[in-house]
């Protein structure tokens, strides 16, 4: 098939996995959360349960103010948002914008990367790679955390696939993954000593360790450098605009998840660009 049919079979499929990219952001912290609870009753020898959250896969979508369910043409992808306005069928309640614009990112960066590597196994792991990237995105920017049920698939993934290899060899990987982990492991531990406060998370030496695995020790420096300069950008709009102090906590993940996935699509179009305006090349 020629590429443009491939590129929009990519948009559309984007579309309809950015559907269930929101259920996983909205609904895994809450089971997460149900999760730790429950452990932590059991622990303590405590009596009571609380009733378990909506599941991520069996439960039908449903409206988040009046519960009724949606139907099948209220759930089509960025349409059926359209079309209803931004608001319930039935309770006229506003739609959170979140919903087309996770839709709208999974199928226009879906597209992206089967234009960038085509219709290949690499444009397959590529495409996962991205879907695990804006459901941590996602996931950190509503609750500061990045699950480990996102980070380290995508971490033994990464290692896995270096074995193939599509995109690095395995010694990259390990290199990458390892010091990925190390260097924001290294940085939180100095923060920590100097300040007496924590700078990061652990999720954030995870996701940056998968990276790692996926392109390589080469490609670390670029990440940290890109998504440190985004994130100081953002976070002083973002911070000016809420009227907030500077010790707000930002999270720090999606930036990493944003500079991660531009290096992963385009890091060697940035390098011979730099190379060459540079004279280095």
């Amino acid at each position: 098939m020629p590429a443009a049919v491939w590129i929009a079979a990519a948009f559309v499929l984007g579309l309809a996995v950015g559907s269930f990219l929101n259920v996983v952001i909205l609904r895994l912290p809450a089971r997460l959360t149900h999760a730790w609870k429950r452990d932590a009753r059991e622990m303590l020898e405590l009596e009571g349960a609380e009733p378990a959250p909506p599941g991520i896969v069996r439960q039908a979508s449903h409206c988040p103010r009046c519960k009724h369910p949606l139907a099948a043409y209220d759930n089509i992808p960025l349409l059926s948002w359209l079309l209803l306005r931004g608001r319930c069928r039935h309770c006229k309640a506003p739609i959170s914008i979140q919903y087309p614009l996770v839709e709208l990112l999974s199928g226009v960066l879906s597209a992206v990367v089967v234009w960038k590597f085509g219709p290949t196994w690499a444009a397959l792991a590529a495409l996962f790679f991205t879907w695990v990237l804006i459901s941590a995105a996602g996931i950190d920017l509503h609750t500061q955390l990045l699950p480990d049920q996102l980070t380290l698939p995508l971490l033994w993934l990464g290692l896995l696939i270096a074995l193939m290899p599509l995109f690095v060899d395995a010694r990259a990987a390990i290199e990458g993954a390892a010091i990925g982990y190390l260097a924001l492991w290294c940085v939180y531990w100095a923060f920590k000593l100097l300040t007496g406060k924590e700078g990061m998370g652990y999720g954030d030496f995870k996701l940056l360790g998968a990276l790692g695995a996926w392109m390589g020790p080469v490609a670390l420096l670029p990440i940290v450098l890109l998504s440190s300069f985004i994130g100081a950008i953002v976070g002083v709009v973002a911070l000016r605009m809420r009227n907030q102090d500077h010790s707000t906590p930002i999270p720090f993940g999606p930036f990493l998840a944003a500079a991660g996935w531009v290096w992963f699509v385009f890091g060697d179009t940035i390098l011979a660009t730099y190379l060459h305006v540079s004279g280095l090349r």
